[in-house]
C-alpha cells in the first residue's frame, strides 16, 4: 500500500507547493495590501501595496505611482519586501529540489537515499516558504487593525482596511506549509523498493514450484 500512495502523496504535495508558490509570488507584486475608500468620493479607491499605490476610479481605471523611496516606507512594508522575497526563492529552490526526488522521476533511480534528502530538504524549504510569506501579511494585518482602531487619530480621517493580497498570502502560506507537509509524511511511511518486490515474486515461484515437484507421483 505504501508503494501506490507514496507517489500519489508526492505528487499532491508538490502540486499544492506549486500553487502556494504561485499565489506566493502574486501576493508579493499585488498592489491591494491595503484599501482605503474616502466617504467624501465614494467613486475612489486607494490601495497600497509592496512597490506601489494606486487609486481606482469607477470611470477612469487604475492609475498607480511608484514608492520613492525603500528607506521612506513604513517598517512593515520595508520587512516585508524581503521576506516575501525570501518566500518566493526558497518555494521557487524548494520545487526544483523536490522534483528531482520525485519516485515518479527516473533520473537516479538507483540512489534512494539522496532523493529522499532532496525530497527532506524540499518539504523545509517548503515550510520556510510558507512562514516567511504568512509572517509579512500578518504583520501588516496587525498594523493595519491597531490604526484603524486607534484612539488618537480623529474620526474624519479615513482609515485603511484589509486588502485582497493580504488574504492571498494567508492562503499561499497555508499552500506551502500543507504541500511541504505531505512530502515530509512520505518519508515517514513504509518504503517498499521495486527491487525488493520483484525479488518477492520470483522467490514466491521458485517455491510454488518446487512444491509442483515435490508433489508429483
Amino acid at each position: 500500500m505504501a508503494l501506490v500512495y507514496q507517489p500519489v502523496m508526492q505528487l499532491s504535495g508538490m502540486l499544492v507547493s506549486l500553487l502556494g508558490w504561485v499565489l506566493s509570488c502574486l501576493t508579493t507584486y499585488l498592489p491591494q495590501w491595503k484599501n482605503l475608500n474616502l466617504e467624501l468620493n465614494e467613486l475612489e479607491i486607494w490601495t497600497m501595496g509592496l512597490w506601489q499605490a494606486c487609486v481606482v476610479q469607477e470611470e477612469g481605471g487604475m492609475q498607480c505611482k511608484d514608492f520613492d523611496s525603500f528607506l521612506a516606507l513604513p517598517p512593515e512594508l520595508r520587512i516585508s519586501r524581503i521576506l516575501m522575497f525570501l518566500s518566493n526563492g526558497s518555494g521557487l529552490l524548494g520545487l526544483l529540489l523536490s522534483g528531482f526526488g520525485l519516485d515518479c522521476l527516473k533520473i537516479g533511480e538507483r540512489q534512494q537515499e539522496q532523493k529522499k534528502r532532496l525530497l527532506l530538504f524540499g518539504g523545509m524549504l517548503f515550510w520556510i516558504s510558507g512562514i516567511t510569506a504568512i509572517v509579512p501579511v500578518s504583520w501588516v494585518a496587525h498594523s493595519t487593525v491597531q490604526e484603524f482602531w486607534d484612539e488618537n487619530i480623529p474620526d474624519i480621517v479615513p482609515r485603511w482596511d484589509f486588502g485582497e493580497a493580504l488574504f492571498v498570502g494567508w492562503l499561499a502560506g497555508f499552500c506551502l506549509i500543507l504541500g511541504g507537509s505531505l512530502l515530509n509524511c512520505t518519508m515517514c511511511s513504509t518504503e517498499v523498493h521495486p527491487s525488493s518486490v520483484h525479488y518477492a515474486v520470483a522467490e514466491q515461484q521458485d517455491q510454488c514450484q518446487r512444491l509442483e515437484i515435490e508433489t508429483r507421483p
